[in-house]
């Protein structure tokens, strides 16, 4: 018998027939403002734009999806393609592959050197965190040199956030803030909020239990050094429940994604 020669699309990874077609999906993912969608049609930018036709070479009527970064997605075709700006007709709107836990989750997380909070972002958002705020406290090892300079880590950081919803497959983005000082966080503070500290406080049982029913939680997490007993003081002061998880130490850049993982599965979706 002739065997048949199959020549294999290397732009695909050799994985199992099931997760080729999840990854094409992924792959064929884009994002758009909501003010580019219309009723029928939506425009990408300049970037996904290049994206689409220089990396995966897409044509005019293939298949592709496009999500709105506020959780909505929508199946389409395409139907021009410019130099700098691709338009689709809008077919339906779909599910997203990954769908927006049912907590909204906001985590406070104090800045950390180097390509650290970078990871701490991308994280986060492939968990589901709502909102990311970098918090500025008392033994940050981090400057923030003036508003520009504010600006610029922040721009990197949304970044981040958006290419791992993307990646994903969330339809929504983690908004990621400027950041702010300790102190002055906390007192705006206004929701159910949890501070996780190294010793001291109650258990994370005991938090859950007098916290059944919440579907919003601020999360706070220090920074490399720990916390000032100051701060941990002002926290109780206002209200904030602290919280210690007896048994493990672990560096600050995993504590943000241990609590966001363990939140999301106490009151969340991650069953």
């Amino acid at each position: 018998m002739r065997r048949a020669l199959v020549k294999r699309n290397r732009s695909l990874p050799l994985l199992p027939s099931a997760h080729r077609v999840i990854y094409t999906f992924l792959m064929r993912r884009f994002f758009a403002q909501p003010d580019s969608f219309s009723k029928e049609t939506v425009t990408l930018d300049a970037d996904e734009t290049r994206h689409l036709k220089n990396v995966l070479r897409l044509r005019t009527g293939d298949a592709a999806n496009v999500f709105d970064g506020n959780g909505r997605e929508f199946s389409c075709v395409i139907e021009s393609i410019e130099r700098d700006s691709t338009h689709l007709k809008i077919l339906e709107e779909v599910a997203p592959a990954s769908k927006e836990s049912l907590l909204e989750l906001h985590v406070a997380a104090a800045l950390l050197k180097g390509e650290k909070f970078d990871f701490v972002v991308q994280k986060l958002s492939e968990l589901g965190v709502r909102q990311i705020i970098p918090v500025i406290t008392h033994r940050c090892d981090v400057e923030i040199r003036s508003e520009a300079d504010a600006l610029k880590k922040v721009e990197r950081w949304k970044r981040i956030s958006f290419e791992s919803s993307k990646q994903c497959g969330r339809a929504a983005v983690s908004r990621v803030e400027v950041p702010i000082s300790f102190n002055k966080f906390v007192a705006d503070v206004n929701s159910p909020c949890v501070l996780f500290a190294e010793e001291g406080g109650e258990s994370f049982e005991e938090f859950a239990r007098q916290n059944s029913a919440v579907n919003k939680i601020i999360s706070i997490i220090g920074p490399e050094g720990g916390w000032e007993a100051s701060e941990i003081a002002l926290a109780r002061e206002k209200g904030i429940r602290v919280v210690t998880l007896k048994g493990r130490i672990m560096r600050a850049e995993t504590a943000s994604i241990v609590t966001s993982a363990l939140l999301q599965h106490k009151f969340g979706d991650l069953k």
